[in-house]
């Protein structure tokens, strides 16, 4: 069991990885894509499939998970209330705009992440992006990329597990500011990635904007000149408002999820022995 789960995990981050970076990657690999298209049709054609690829990797995973143990299920169904929280954070932020790209989603996605591990986080960080889409009317050809880099942020906020185990920062300021951390390079990371989404169908100053046939150290030099002068101060309110709320509640928070993954345990009994000892949550989504 446990090591199909790895091989699940192996799976699910290959595949991810993969697919959502050559989705981001592919005007540039293929540059003739780019002429055939403006900013108003860019990604038009294959969105309908992301939709399918994505949702049909996030379905598979769920369904897998139910198959399994009872606590698996109550995973999931925890992370079907963590996800419907998230998307209600998004719609109030839109009913109530913050500053800039600022959203309180994040915090939720980094932090889930680390306590139950990369394929929950993942999921929590994809399916939060599509369900408030719908419930915001925020569906369009940008989702897909927007579900990807969500995702890519709750899973790599499971890196900080091994590093918060092995050093025994868990309940301590040091985990916090770690996190803090964390949010804060996502904050920027979100905006730098998503800004590929659109950046070689558009048309500019030659300094800021790509063209067929650019090298890749002009193509660099002219996204970073492109992401200073149009998306830098907006992104940093989203990483200065990650840092504030991991700072402010992230520890209770923490203390919260960490109780629900200590309480999702699987007590059964077996022919000539009462009970055995709580099997604890082992494997994480």
């Amino acid at each position: 069991m446990e090591m199909r789960n790895r091989w699940l995990s192996i799976a699910i981050y290959t595949v991810s990885i993969g697919l959502g970076v050559l989705t981001f990657v592919y005007p540039f690999i293929l540059p003739g894509a780019v002429g055939a298209q403006s900013m108003s049709t860019a990604h038009a054609s294959e969105t309908p499939l992301l939709y399918v690829l994505l949702l049909t990797l996030c379905l598979g995973v769920l369904l897998y998970e139910v198959q399994g143990e009872a606590v698996k299920t109550r995973q999931v169904a925890l992370l079907g209330v963590l996800v419907a929280i998230d998307s209600v954070l998004r719609f109030v932020d839109i009913a109530i705009p913050g500053p800039g790209g600022f959203s309180p989603i994040f915090f939720l996605i980094i932090l889930t992440g680390v306590v139950f591990g990369g394929r929950f986080g993942f999921l929590m960080g994809a399916l939060t992006l599509f369900v408030s889409a719908l419930i915001t009317g925020g569906v369009g050809p940008w989702l897909p990329g927007q579900m990807f880099t969500a995702g890519w942020t709750g899973m790599c906020a499971a890196l900080c597990r091994p590093v918060i185990e092995g050093l025994h920062l868990s309940g301590k300021k040091t985990e916090i500011w770690l996190l803090m951390g964390v949010g804060a390079f996502w904050g920027l990371a979100f905006g730098a990635i998503m800004n590929l989404w659109a950046w070689p169908f558009m048309v500019g100053p030659v300094d800021q904007y790509w063209a067929p046939g650019v090298g890749l150290q002009d193509t660099l030099r002219r996204y970073g000149v492109y992401y200073l002068a149009t998306s830098l101060a907006w992104d940093l309110s989203r990483s200065v408002g990650n840092v504030l709320l991991i700072g402010i509640f992230g520890a209770p928070t923490l203390k919260a999820l960490r109780r629900f993954e200590r309480r999702l345990v699987f007590w059964y009994e077996t022919p000539g022995q009462d009970e055995k000892q709580p099997e604890l949550l082992g494997e994480k989504i």
